[in-house]
């Protein structure tokens, strides 16, 4: 199927709990921000050790190329293909990204490529806010976290992602996602009590390996929906307002050369120039040459071309 359905009528879940949704949606925003200000509170009073940065970097690089790699490339735009195993996990490990379920995440993020920065698109900054004396700052700040409380605004999952509902292996993934953001604390703890030894030392792991992790994680990806639409380069013709944000691209692993994206999305190569790094097609790379993934989608010269301003 093409990875982008055309907005209509119908398109929009009903909203079965708008209180649940609610809820679940601030304890998830607010305890991750409450653990970084814990973590920046241990860490000035020193402390603060390299087996945590260790954890960290353990936990956050393989599942932020889950959410890259896996939720984006793979399963949202089918950049390449794979088998059911790898499949199963690059779900796990962007389930773990306590961003949603990896269906869910999919729909909405076709639906944004269905009406880039126009009516429909979940998160734009520039629609809703015209005439607020506020206008700029309220629409990056919905870009950014307030189209996360709007549940009368979520995609519908048959509408926008069925080949993930007649996929089984993607359905059980999707079904399990609270195993893997339990399994994606356990594992921090787990590696603080066997660097350290202690209790205390798996608190710690706990702390920066997974609450601090989620929280740096989540607002790196929210950054793309905000700040790749306002802020940066346009190196492609689009129709939207796609910018490549160099500076971010490293955080991200290769996610904002956004406007390279939006130009050539089922690309599985966001960054398309020499000096455009893209850690995330950097591991594709590396899965297709080991025969773990195959028909890697490119985008040939001659639609580059194109394509530039």
């Amino acid at each position: 199927m093409s990875t982008v359905a055309r907005p209509q009528a119908g398109d929009l879940a009903p909203v079965e709990n708008g209180f649940l949704h609610g809820t679940i949606s601030a304890v998830v925003t607010i305890v991750p921000f409450l653990a970084i200000l814990a973590a920046g509170w241990l860490a000035w009073g020193g402390i603060l050790h390299w087996q945590d940065l260790v954890i960290f970097a353990v936990m956050y690089i393989p599942i932020g190329f889950g959410i890259t790699v896996g939720f984006h490339r793979y399963f949202t735009h089918r950049s390449f293909k794979t088998s059911p195993a790898l499949r199963a996990v690059l779900g796990a490990l962007g389930s773990a990204a306590l961003e949603g379920p990896v269906i869910a995440w999919t729909a909405a993020h076709r639906r944004h490529h269905a009406c880039s920065d126009k009516e429909g698109d979940p998160h734009s900054p520039h629609i809703g806010h015209d005439g607020e004396p506020t206008g700029p700052l309220a629409g990056l700040a919905h870009a950014h976290l307030g189209w996360i409380f709007l549940h009368t605004q979520r995609a519908a999952n048959e509408r926008y992602a069925p080949d993930l509902l007649d996929d089984p292996v993607t359905r059980a993934i999707d079904r399990t996602m609270l195993l893997w953001v339990l399994l994606g604390l356990a594992l921090p703890f787990g590696l603080g009590v066997a660097l350290t030894g202690t209790l205390v030392g798996g608190l710690t792991g706990l702390l920066w390996g997974g609450l601090v992790r989620i929280f740096v994680l989540h607002h790196f990806t929210y950054a793309i929906n905000s700040l790749c639409h306002f802020f940066g380069r346009r190196r492609f013709r689009t129709g939207d307002e796609s910018r490549n944000l160099a500076w971010l691209a490293p955080f991200t692993l290769g996610e904002a050369w956004h406007n390279n994206h939006h130009a050539f999305p089922t690309s599985a190569e966001h960054g398309l120039g020499r000096w455009e790094p893209d850690p995330s097609a950097l591991v594709i790379r590396s899965l297709e040459r080991v025969g773990l993934v195959w028909d890697v989608r490119r985008p040939a010269a001659a639609k580059l071309g194109a394509k530039a301003l």
